[in-house]
């Protein structure tokens, strides 16, 4: 790999109309991550030494999302939609600064590998003055042809309109996407024109222009799944679903069971140990960890979770973010965890809700209990000790500790806290009333007959003067 110094020039000015939408076209994600937010996470893995994103005017929320990403990038304003050639130029001080390579990505095609551009600049290293990469359309038209030898060397960009018969047989088009010797890219771009029907500056002519100036331009190829522009929805659904499949495989091979992969979402930074099962219909939001021998069951959705070995998860569970499940914790169907600790070996499993709070080591946790967190303006924590037991539909009133060991008569409501190994039960006295439901279905039964009867009287009471 090329130690040279890498400026990465980010294209991100474009407002995306034909998304339909508010938001700018390259803040609308893929995989629990903006596209803006792809492309600067490759640039950072590619080593970039400098990042420069190009934005359009009154896009500050573009501007904070490439800082989320890279708080070091510089960013710069293109005015007017003048083209990509003239983007490029809009962040000349960075390239004015830069000493070494520079590549020029767009914001708006954030699948392409970083083994590709790391491709890219090997071509740099070689020798090439301009690498361009292109990819092989399963329909090229529309797209312009990249012409080159037999050794890869780029004779020409020939744009689908200007292209002849034999040309357009063709089937390597170019994606847009270039590197550059630095040296080379300021006389470059000083020497572009638009002399051309949109009267724009395509950064593209740089091929011609340094041709002519005896620079060496080389042709690299990709996957044309690397290079999708995203324009509109259906676009960003394709990518989305590339991004899923590239996803789901690199966790199958390191060592996940996915029961029906193509059901199972994944985001960007979604990290699996060994030996995990994941059921079908499960959603992991961002910043999931899941650690080994852990099984996910099916239709349970996470998000910001760690989850230690030999958990297990669901069916129907949530577990939202601040949730930490230790080694064995479990946590069963339509139950719902939100900021908290689940101790290890501990169960929370069935019809549950457990919100800022602290479950300790193999504490039980009964059916249709709830943590009452909030007081409408404030959240206030619940800490259950180890070993404690709660019994079912009981509702724990925080701020409130259970003791270690403690036992929580099912159908309490537990406001105060409860020493370790105590007993707290909140129900009332049973009534028990011999023979009443007894005395009971009897009397109704006798009402609901006499009814019936005299409906049915009434019914038959007509006389017969219409016949």
């Amino acid at each position: 790999m090329t130690t040279r110094p890498l400026l990465v020039i980010i294209l991100a000015a474009g407002k995306g109309t034909r998304m339909r939408s508010a938001r700018p076209k390259v803040l609308h994600e893929i995989a629990g991550r903006s596209m803006l937010g792809h492309v600067v996470a490759s640039a950072t893995e590619l080593g970039a030494s400098a990042i420069a994103v190009v934005i359009g005017p009154d896009m500050d929320d573009v501007r904070r999302e490439a800082l989320r990403w890279a708080p070091a990038a510089s960013i710069f304003v293109q005015e007017a939609q003048a083209g990509t050639g003239d983007a490029v130029r809009a962040a000349g001080p960075a390239i004015a600064a830069h000493d070494g390579d520079v590549l020029v990505l767009y914001a708006d095609t954030p699948l392409i590998t970083v083994a590709t551009l790391g491709r890219m600049r090997e071509r740099l290293a070689q020798g090439a003055d301009i690498v361009v990469l292109g990819f092989r359309a399963a329909d090229p038209t529309g797209y312009g042809r990249l012409i080159t030898q037999e050794s890869g060397i780029l004779v020409a960009i020939r744009e689908h309109n200007d292209a002849s018969p034999a040309e357009r047989a063709i089937e390597f088009c170019n994606s847009g996407v270039l590197a550059f010797r630095g040296q080379n890219l300021s006389g470059l771009l000083a020497s572009l024109d638009n002399r051309n029907a949109k009267g724009e500056f395509y950064l593209t002519d740089t091929v011609a222009i340094g041709r002519a100036r005896n620079l060496t331009a080389v042709a690299l190829a990709c996957e044309e799944s690397e290079v999708l522009g995203i324009n509109n929805r259906v676009q960003l659904a394709e990518a989305e679903a590339l991004c899923q499949h590239r996803l789901r495989e690199r966790a199958m091979l390191g060592g996940v069971t996915m029961r029906d992969p193509a059901s199972v979402y994944l985001a960007f930074d979604t990290r699996f140990g060994q030996d995990v099962t994941i059921e079908p219909n499960v959603v992991f939001g961002p910043g999931v960890e899941v650690g080994e021998r852990v099984t996910v069951r099916a239709h349970s959705h996470l998000e910001g979770v760690r989850i230690g070995d030999g958990a297990q998860v669901g069916p129907f569970a949530r577990l939202r973010p601040g949730t930490v499940l230790a080694a064995g914790a479990r946590i069963g169907n339509f139950v719902e965890v939100k900021a908290a600790e689940i101790g290890e070996g501990a169960k929370v499993n069935h019809l549950s809700y457990i919100g800022d709070a602290s479950v300790g080591a193999k504490a039980n946790v009964g059916a249709g209990t709830i943590t009452c967190n909030y007081d409408g303006y404030f959240k206030h924590r619940t800490e259950i000790g180890s070993g404690a037991f709660i019994g079912s539909n009981s509702a724990l009133v925080a701020p409130v500790r259970i003791g270690v060991d403690a036992y929580i008569g099912s159908g309490s409501v537990v406001t105060r806290d409860v020493a370790d190994g105590d007993l707290a039960l909140t129900r009332a006295t049973q009534d028990v009333r011999p023979g009443w439901a007894t005395r009971f279905r009897e009397r109704m039964a006798r009402i609901k007959a006499e009814r019936d009867a005299r409906r049915d009287g009434r019914k038959g009471g007509g006389g017969d003067e219409h016949h």
